[in-house]
């Protein structure tokens, strides 16, 4: 085998690309990102909003597009393809085509002069060609790289020979018309795969009407008419006339679950995108009537269910049904369906959005053949049993739309997975040929004489449809000390952090305010900024006038716009007064402790301890595997699953660098990320150990329901899907009818989510039962059937087989009595009208997922919050799902929310993943905001001490009494103690009483 390479290839420069690269280059390897678009950020640039939290997409995907550019170990090498790979996992050899942008990217300023000038107007396909831009264009206002370049098809000069207009006008003679193709040769020890998805195309379903109406379009066309740096402004208009809608229809199921299309797959987002898009249309317009046809809702993610509670709470009509036509008559578009009672509808409406399904991407079937990977029957890439990060071929990982539909978060998962496992098989090779990045001296600061520059952003209209920009923006060059203040379409762009740093060095600024979104995605964006510019990272302020002005207040502009003129004036008071701190570093014990040994932890310890670094392994049970001990089938090919757990737990004990603790009870935490200690107790022998380590990996599972509805425990023919698996392992099934009952103890007022595995673990069992025996009847109730992604397939082949499947909802709930000793289940058929009863001889419960007890003693002991139905919560539902908001602790598995055994997997990986970018550091920043306390002041009174919440301060005895000490490494800077203290002894920096008394004086003055 040929020397392993230190870099890694990212092919795909979308969500999962970004991601990906930024966690290789983190753990200390060279990473090459080749995206064959001319910026990355795939379709999530495209984005309006992101459910469930409805943050603005492109506000919390531009700070990672700015991070991998500014990143010393990413070369990013755009509108480029890979034409060739030869070589072994550890060693490739990569041909990378660039294709010619007619642009000098070193000259380009992204001035935009060149557009300007130019006469050639084409459609915008960012834009879904909803509106037009020039021959010369850059994507869009945050690309990456800011690089504008000549669509070669359309310019006048290269098609024709005339014009040269943007040469001209361009005062850095960056225009180069006799670019032409390069080509490059790459040396990367492994490739990851993330170049995503394409959509369907609407044309092919004619009877549709998309090419013959305007008002028609695709899911995607309909966020680029609701984005604010769409088409249309943010504003929701008809594109036929530019007026308001009164009605907008939603059609699911478009593409997806077709198999004229080779499509029968669930593509996974729709229903949820959907919804998003009928929520953002009622935050505009809450007078627009807006319904959803749709066949199954399947809202199977955290916090899915509750969005789709609020959208009917919103008047959002759901409506299950199949589409028989659509028709146009005038400017109206009117869809007959045929309801689920069979009944025959029309309804009339101005918009028609199609939820168009996903496809593998069109370059994905040449990109496999030139990696030499298998490609799944739908033409997405295929994955191994239990990891759908691993492709066919060693050395070859793969992550987001590649493998299949799927949401952001998941694509995140698996994109920090797929970093761990590129990365193990080359961990020899860290930092070989990674770099460390290297900021500019830090200016002198002169704390006499603040210049302060004032930064405000439009957001697109996420600001400035409520907020006057302009007039926020001159109040705040009147404001004292600010010598300097503009606004930007959109700060968190490269060009505008650019534009900071110019600006802090051409007016001598010494303090920098950015009033924008919020703080918690985007300060530390801007505070690398400023320190790229010279300036201290905390002579910096922030002041959020999207969530606390535009966003609470879009009824009122005038009102909004003076609450914003008062944050800025808060913000640059404030400033004023900030001084420089010192992050202080501290050194990383490169261990890590993994909490709970089932799949999801047993994975994670294994991919950290393949990456070099020791793990400790804690488990409460005297066994590993956890929930996976009572699973015996995979899949609906009933592949053995204890099998391959018994698999992993011996290459866990096998493992010299997992050190395992069975039947053992944490009994205190405590420390910061880079050196916590772990006390743990044998609950054999009662001997404790003090396991140190820097980061903590929570995999603590969580457990199945037990009913108390239907009968359960007073009859033993109500059993569980757990116990019908086991009868059909033993082949001990003997009945005539068997039904299910779907969804219990989920999607209750109690429990509103959905416990995500159930419908496919009930349509595996019921597949298994009619291969066993086809004359065994089988039928399912349920509220949903939450199929997804390929899952779809397994719910096809059961109504094949003659599963029969009826509706419920709350309203109507299945009955459960005894005749006879007999077992006799009612339930309401919605197409008869009418209750049937059935006696069946087994009636099996999908039981929900619910977190274990556990789990809020463990939260206090780590300081990590709980989510409101007992979960574990992540820091970021979108972007950090593998976080929590606590440094160096990271969630997998079930502790996170309900899923299946291979997406587990995925996660343990992802945690792993996340863990191993701090744990390949030697030493590690700390937080420079911590609390100071002045021993004069002190009288050791320990209230502080009382109510701090992370145990960081300790009461000391001195000879002139007791006096409080602060643990600086485990002070969060939450300020509790000092809002406590009866001395005023304690002091915050960054938030001194003095800083936010001016704050409140600037507030007042407006």
């Amino acid at each position: 085998m040929r020397e392993a390479v230190g870099a890694v290839l990212v092919i795909g420069g979308g969500i999962a690309g970004i991601q990906a690269a930024l966690d290789c280059a983190e753990m200390g390897f060279k990473v090459y990102i080749v995206e064959k678009s001319a910026s990355i950020g795939g379709h999530m640039a495209q984005l309006d909003k992101t459910f469930p939290t409805n943050d603005c997409s492109m506000c919390i995907l531009a700070p990672k597009m700015v991070e991998v550019a500014n990143h010393p170990n990413i070369e990013l090498l755009t509108y480029s393809v890979v034409a060739g790979v030869s070589g072994e996992a550890g060693n490739f050899t990569v041909k990378v085509v660039r294709k010619p942008r007619y642009v000098d990217e070193e000259k380009c300023r992204n001035c935009g002069t060149c557009a300007e000038k130019c006469p050639k107007k084409v459609k915008d396909e960012f834009n879904m060609n909803l509106d037009m831009r020039k021959s010369i264009h850059i994507p869009f206002p945050q690309a990456i790289p800011p690089v504008y370049l000549i669509d070669a098809k359309e310019c006048l000069y290269l098609t024709k020979g005339v014009c040269k207009v943007c040469e001209k006008n361009c005062e850095a003679q960056a225009i180069n018309y006799e670019d032409k193709e390069k080509f490059e040769e790459l040396k990367v020890g492994s490739i990851i795969v993330a170049i995503g998805y394409d959509l369907f195309d609407p044309a092919l379903q004619r009877q549709f009407q998309y090419i013959h109406n305007p008002n028609i379009m695709t899911s995607l066309e309909f966020e680029r008419v609701m984005s604010a740096s769409g088409p249309y402004g943010g504003h929701i208009v008809k594109p036929s006339d530019n007026q308001i809608p009164k009605q907008i229809a939603w059609l699911q199921c478009f593409g997806s679950r077709d198999e004229r299309f080779n499509m029968s797959y669930c593509s996974s987002v729709c229903c949820m995108y959907a919804i998003k898009q009928a929520i953002i249309v009622k935050d505009h317009h809450p007078e627009i009537e807006c319904v959803i046809y749709f066949m199954d809702m399947r809202n199977f993610g955290k916090g899915f269910y509750e969005y789709q509670q609020k959208a009917e709470e919103l008047g959002i009509v759901f409506t299950r049904c199949r589409i028989g036509s659509i028709n146009q008559v005038e400017n109206k578009i009117i869809i007959r369906y045929e309801r689920e009672d069979e009944a025959i509808e029309e309804k009339d409406f101005d918009i028609l959005v199609l939820s168009t399904g996903l496809k593998p991407s069109k370059s994905l079937d040449n990109l496999s053949k030139i990696l030499n990977i298998d490609l799944n029957q739908y033409g997405f890439c295929d994955t191994q049993d239990f990891y759908e990060i691993k492709s066919s071929r060693p050395g070859i990982y793969l992550t987001g739309g590649c493998q299949g539909p799927q949401d952001i978060p998941d694509t995140i998962i698996q994109a920090s997975g797929a970093a761990v496992e590129a990365t193990s098989i080359v961990s020899d090779q860290r930092y070989a040929l990674s770099t460390v990045k290297e900021f500019p001296p830090e200016l002198e600061f002169d704390e006499t004489e603040p210049r302060i520059g004032v930064f405000i952003c439009h957001c697109g209209i996420n600001i400035a449809r409520v907020v006057d920009v302009k007039e926020v923006t001159e109040y705040a060059k009147t404001l004292p000390n600010v010598v300097f203040a503009e606004d930007n379409l959109y700060m968190c762009s490269s060009d505008s952090t650019t534009r900071i740093q110019e600006i802090v060095k051409e007016y001598n600024l010494n303090k920098v305010v950015v009033a924008s979104c919020t703080p918690r995605t985007h300060e530390p964006l801007f505070q690398s900024s400023i320190r790229e510019a010279g300036l201290n990272r905390y002579l910096f302020e922030m002041a959020n006038i999207r969530e606390h002005c535009s966003w609470v207040h879009p009824d009122a502009p005038e009102k909004a716009t003076e609450k914003a003129k008062n944050l800025v004036a808060m913000a640059a008071a404030k400033a004023a007064l900030i001084r420089p701190l010192e992050e202080p570093i501290n050194d990383m014990i490169q261990k890590c402790a993994v909490i709970g040994g089932g799949i999801a932890g047993l994975t994670a310890a294994l991919e950290v301890a393949d990456q070099g670094f020791p793990v400790y392994l804690i488990e409460q049970e005297k066994k590993f595997g956890g929930n996976m001990n009572t699973k015996i089938f995979y899949n609906e090919n009933f592949e053995d699953t204890q099998k391959f757990l018994q698999s992993m737990i011996e290459n866990v004990k096998n493992h010299e660098m997992i050190q395992t603790f069975l039947n053992s009870e944490i009994k205190s935490i405590e420390g910061y990320v880079g050196n916590f200690t772990i006390t743990i107790e044998n609950n054999d022998t009662h001997e404790t150990q003090q396991l140190k380590n820097g980061t903590i990996i929570v995999a603590t599972g969580a457990k199945e329901y037990t009913p108390t509805e239907y009968l359960f425990g007073k009859n033993d023919k109500v059993i569980l899907q757990s116990e019908l698996e086991k009868l059909l392992a033993e082949d001990k099934l003997d009945a005539r009818l068997v039904m299910m009952i779907q969804c219990i103890g989920s999607r209750i007022e109690e429990r509103p989510y959905c416990s995500r595995v159930c419908c496919t673990k009930a349509i595996k069992n019921a597949i298994r039962i009619k291969t066993q025996n086809p004359r065994t009847r089988v039928v399912i109730i349920y509220k949903e059937i939450t199929t997804y992604q390929f899952k779809e397939e397994l719910y096809r082949k059961a109504r094949e087989l003659g599963v029969i499947f009826i509706h419920y909802n709350d309203s109507q709930l299945p009955e459960v009595t005894e005749e006879n000793g007999k077992l006799v289940v009612s339930v309401f058929d919605n197409v008869i009208k009418r209750y049937i009863k059935m006696k069946p001889n087994y009636l099996v419960l999908s039981a929900a997922i619910i977190p274990n007890e556990g789990n809020e003693i463990l939260s206090k002991m780590l300081k990590v919050p709980l989510g409101k139905h007992g979960f574990f919560l992540e820091a970021h539902v979108k972007l950090r799902p593998n976080d929590f908001s606590t440094a160096g602790i990271f969630v997998c598995g079930l502790a996170h929310s309900p899923r299946g055994v291979n997406e587990s997997i995925s996660q343990a990986m992802g945690a792993a993943g996340r863990a191993c970018t701090l744990l390949s550091k030697v030493r590690i920043k700390g937080e420079p905001i911590t609390a100071e306390i002045s021993k004069d002041l002190c009288i050791g009174c320990g209230l502080c001490s009382s109510v701090c919440p992370f145990e960081a301060i300790i009461i000391n005895k001195t000879e002139s009494g007791k006096r409080a000490e602060v643990i600086s490494t485990m002070c969060k800077g939450c300020g509790t103690c000092g809002s406590s203290c009866p001395q005023r002894a304690i002091t915050i920096p960054h938030f001194t009483d003095k800083e936010i008394i001016s704050q409140l004086k600037a507030g007042l003055v407006v």
